[in-house]
């Protein structure tokens, strides 16, 4: 079961907030949550919050297990803009943009996976030897590993 959880209007852009979450894509998410601890960038914190409360979701409101939860979709989506204004020189004045993103999270329940069997290949597909190759050095034969 997928579950969860958006943080909107989050006062960072989202060029600076999609490098974080792309790390913890696919990992479990108790070690998502530790690997976000440590990351020095701002961002970090914002999808700490985002992910914490996919858990919290996840756990109280679907009764799901913390532990067995994995981090199934991290995106940043862009957020409205704030534009504003820096006076400059001889009476003009500079447009600065100041970016807003959406952070959503993903989790959902990891399933048990199956012990996967080796396949057999068919009699006929298997590779034939290769011819010993002669080397530079004084034309001694040297075999080429399969």
């Amino acid at each position: 079961m997928e579950v969860k959880a958006i943080t909107r209007y989050v006062r960072q852009s989202a060029f600076k907030v999609r490098a974080v979450t792309r790390d913890i894509q696919g990992l479990p998410a108790q070690k998502a949550l530790n690997l976000l601890e440590f990351y020095p960038q701002k961002a970090a914190r914002f999808v700490w919050k985002t992910l914490k409360s996919a858990i919290a979701n996840a756990e109280n409101n679907h009764s799901l297990n913390p532990d067995a939860l994995m981090v199934k979709e991290a995106t940043v989506g862009e957020g409205a803009t704030i534009k504003r204004f820096r006076p400059r020189a001889r009476g003009s004045a500079s447009p600065i943009a100041k970016r807003t993103c959406h952070i959503r999270v993903i989790v959902e329940e990891r399933a048990e996976e199956p012990v996967a069997k080796k396949k057999k290949k068919p009699a006929g597909s298997q590779k034939k030897p290769r011819r010993a190759k002669k080397a530079a050095d004084g034309g001694q034969a040297t075999e080429a590993k399969e």
